[in-house]
């Protein structure tokens, strides 16, 4: 599971036997196949929940993202719902700081959430902007040691079914890896148009 990242400190500790590729974890998982396994169920329920029984019809807030993260792996991790505690990179990219989470995160929700959520039926490019621009941040930030593009995911779907429609399908995206994170790079330059391409292949797909 964490080959995808390089990691320092507390939270990079690696489940025993693992060689590590697992995270340490409550259940003693140690294939990492086995670990996408567990995290996939519990992301349906998560979804059941918070899409289906539970759907909010206000602003979303930081305390949601670590609400649905605990809800999500807390069965499995000890920090879930905790903010990242180590710096994360993936090849040579580097995410934020996490000394840095917290100030950002105040940051997102006055930007962001309270900006554009709850989603409204709506102009469908309002909308487009709305999902492109926080997803690029959640991922900038990326405020959680594990499952952060999942819980981006989750709350574009959201912002989406807030708005009447129905979740994003992000098949476009995963066959094309490279240019969505070239997307999000953009971001880094507050360029949300290479995105909004990508949510709007999502939206309407």
């Amino acid at each position: 599971m964490t080959d995808r990242y390089d990691a320092e400190g507390a939270q990079g500790s690696f489940q025993s036997g693992s060689n590590e590729q697992v995270l340490s974890n409550k259940l003693g998982i140690t294939d990492s196949e086995d670990m996408e396994d567990a995290e996939l169920i519990l992301l349906e329920k998560l979804y059941q929940s918070v899409i289906i029984e539970h759907l909010p019809a206000r602003s979303i807030t930081v305390q949601d993202l670590k609400d649905w993260h605990r809800y999500w792996l807390g069965n499995i991790y000890l920090w879930a719902g905790d903010v990242r505690s180590v710096n994360l990179g993936k090849d040579d990219f580097f995410f934020a700081a996490a000394a840095q989470i917290p100030r950002l995160l105040d940051g997102f929700q006055k930007d962001c959430l309270a900006k554009y959520t709850p989603c409204k039926p709506d102009l469908d490019e309002n909308l487009i902007h709305a999902i492109a621009v926080t997803h690029v941040e959640f991922i900038l930030i990326h405020p959680f040691r594990e499952g952060n593009g999942r819980l981006s995911r989750l709350l574009a779907d959201v912002m989406a079914v807030q708005a009447g429609y129905v979740p994003l399908d992000y098949s476009s995206w995963e066959r094309n890896r490279e240019a969505y994170f070239a997307a999000i790079n953009q971001g880094l330059n507050c360029n949300y148009e290479p995105m909004k391409y990508w949510v709007r292949q999502a939206l309407w797909t």
